[in-house]
Order: C-alpha cells, then structure tokens, then sequence
C-alpha cells in the first residue's frame, strides 16, 4: 500500500514538472503566458493603425513575438511608414518595433 502511495506522488510530481516545463519560454518559442499577451499586443497595434486615418490598414502587417512588433507590407510614403512605427511604439506591452514597411 505505501509503494502504492509513492508511485502516485511520484507520477503526480513528474506530470506537474512536465506541465511546468511545457509553459516555459525559450529564446526562439513562446511560453502560453507570452503567446497571450503577443496576441494582445498584436490586436492593439492593429486597431491604433485603423484608428489612425492616414495610415490603410489593409496593407500594413503586424507580428508580435515577445513585446517586440514587426510591421510589414506597402504604403504610400516614408512619411506614413514612420507614422506606423510611431502609432505601434505608443502601444502599451511594446518593447521594440521593427519597421519593414516598404514605399510603394
């Protein structure tokens, strides 16, 4: 009966580390936690583009991977590139924005 007892603490105990482990963050991969408040960072970056009226939405991508946001696709003028990067870096959760719009 004790042998019994030890079996389940011990498979308890390796199923809690796997699930500890699994939600861990590495340099290249997100933890759930991260990939969350990515998608949070993403959302918001994108509706403050929208809201901005000189900026077309529809051409502009936004990727977030750890606070760090990555805009990309066309528009009309440098003036509005830097625009996009201006509006993305206000957001709150941004920690860097990486800027590859390209002018058409």
């Amino acid at each position: 009966m004790l042998k019994r007892g030890n079996l389940i603490k011990t498979l308890l105990s390796v199923g809690l580390m796997t699930l500890f482990f699994g939600c861990a963050s590495t340099q290249k991969h997100e933890s759930t936690g991260e990939y969350l408040d990515d998608t949070v960072i993403t959302t918001k970056v994108k509706t403050a583009i929208l809201n901005e009226p000189t900026l077309k939405v529809l051409q502009i991508s936004v990727k977030s991977f750890k606070g760090v946001v990555q805009l990309s696709g066309f528009v009309d003028s440098a003036q509005s590139s830097a625009k996009a990067g201006d509006v993305a870096a206000r957001v709150t959760g941004v920690t860097e924005v990486n800027n590859n719009l390209n002018v058409k």
